[in-house]
């Protein structure tokens, strides 16, 4: 065997040894057992609630104002004057209505005699035509006198109660109990009959006024009670139901306002207070609340990742679907799916797959926003 043969064959045990040792070197270290977070599912009747800001108001606000035009003599209130029915509120100069009035009993009393004269005079020809004195056409006459008269006597009469009325609504009295929340004229200020003189609210019923952004007007709707407080007592809760929605919103801020009217309010809600409106939802049945992280997304339906293995230490991952009963803020309630004392994993489900290994971190509280009772 020459030389160049031994060469070659060394070469090509060499390359033999350097590819076994390649082959030979040790395999990639295992990926490492991921940490994961869980909680464990705990089934109860979830309540959330979401709070809004309003005003107490009164539900009737009422304009008040003169029937009659004129001027303005006299106002017995001032704001925040609180009145009763029939109080006296302003007055105006009854001059004109005075004057009016006398001439309405004038023209009365001048249709009065008028009647009684036609009254006299038919009794006479009908006196005349039983002794066929006169023709029939002349007591026809006589009886036409009589009718135009009475009529005339009629009208004279509701002359002077329109006059009598006006001489009344010369005084501004009030149609109800009542606070006055605003003014609009002064004395010796002259009004038209119509224009609004003062805002009368009837305090029997209260309500309270808020705002509502357009994406939370369905969990108004849906809402299982409504809960108000006000900022002077907010250790105490009335109850409250949606009495109106605007139909449309507010040009400037794009929300709607709402009316809720106050059930049984106490006597220190007063109009103008600042007052907290809670808006309560409560599921119908027991639900597990969870993270919106925990909720995986497996086809087209939701699923979470359940936990199986011991309190501490490694256990292993399932994928299971759960039917979700609502999402609510920065949470998820779980209907069906979830047996009370599972462990959910609430974050890195994305990073997960079916039987993996994973090490169990301490168990923190759900950050599921709202209260349970």
């Amino acid at each position: 065997m020459t030389r160049s043969s031994h060469s070659v064959m060394a070469i090509t045990a060499l390359a033999s040894f350097l590819l076994l040792a390649g082959c030979e070197r040790a395999a990639p270290p295992p990926e490492p057992i991921r940490p994961v977070r869980v909680t464990t599912a705990s089934p109860q009747v979830f309540e959330s609630r979401s709070s809004y800001t309003g005003e107490v108001r009164a539900r009737y606000e009422t304009n008040i104002a003169f029937r009659v035009g004129g001027k303005i003599v006299a106002r017995y209130v001032e704001i925040g004057s609180e009145i009763k029915k029939g109080a006296l509120l302003a007055r105006l100069d009854p001059e004109d209505t005075r004057l009016a009035t006398q001439n309405a009993r004038a023209q009365l009393s001048a249709a009065q005699a008028n009647f009684n004269q036609a009254q006299t005079e038919l009794r006479r020809y009908k006196t005349l035509f039983d002794s066929k004195v006169i023709s029939q056409a002349e007591l026809d006459r006589r009886q036409n006198t009589y009718n135009t008269a009475e009529a005339q006597l009629d009208s004279a009469r509701s002359q002077l109660r329109v006059a009598q009325n006006q001489m009344d609504y010369t005084e501004l009295h009030a149609d109800a109990d009542g606070v006055v929340t605003a003014i609009g004229v002064e004395t010796g200020q002259v009004v038209a009959a119509g224009q609004t003189v003062l805002k009368l609210a009837r305090p029997e019923e209260k309500e309270v006024v808020f705002n509502v952004a357009e994406n939370r007007l369905d969990e108004l709707r849906n809402a299982t009670a409504i809960a108000i407080s006000l900022w002077a007592q907010p250790e105490k809760e009335y109850s409250g139901v949606v009495r109106e929605i605007a139909p449309g919103a507010d040009p400037a801020t794009r929300t709607y306002a709402v009316k809720v009217s106050v059930q049984s309010p106490p006597p220190g809600m007063r109009l103008g207070m600042t007052s907290t409106v809670s808006i309560v939802r409560r599921s119908d049945a027991s639900v597990v609340a969870l993270p919106l992280a925990a909720l995986y997304q497996q086809g087209a339906e939701p699923a979470v990742w359940i936990y199986t293995g011991p309190a501490e230490g490694e256990g292993t991952v399932a994928l299971r679907p759960v039917k979700v009963a609502a999402y609510i803020e920065k949470a998820v309630l779980i209907a069906d799916g979830l047996r009370e004392g599972e462990k959910v994993i609430t974050a890195g489900v994305h990073k997960l797959i079916s039987g993996q290994t994973v090490r169990l971190l301490p168990e923190v509280q759900s950050a599921a926003a709202g209260k349970k009772s």
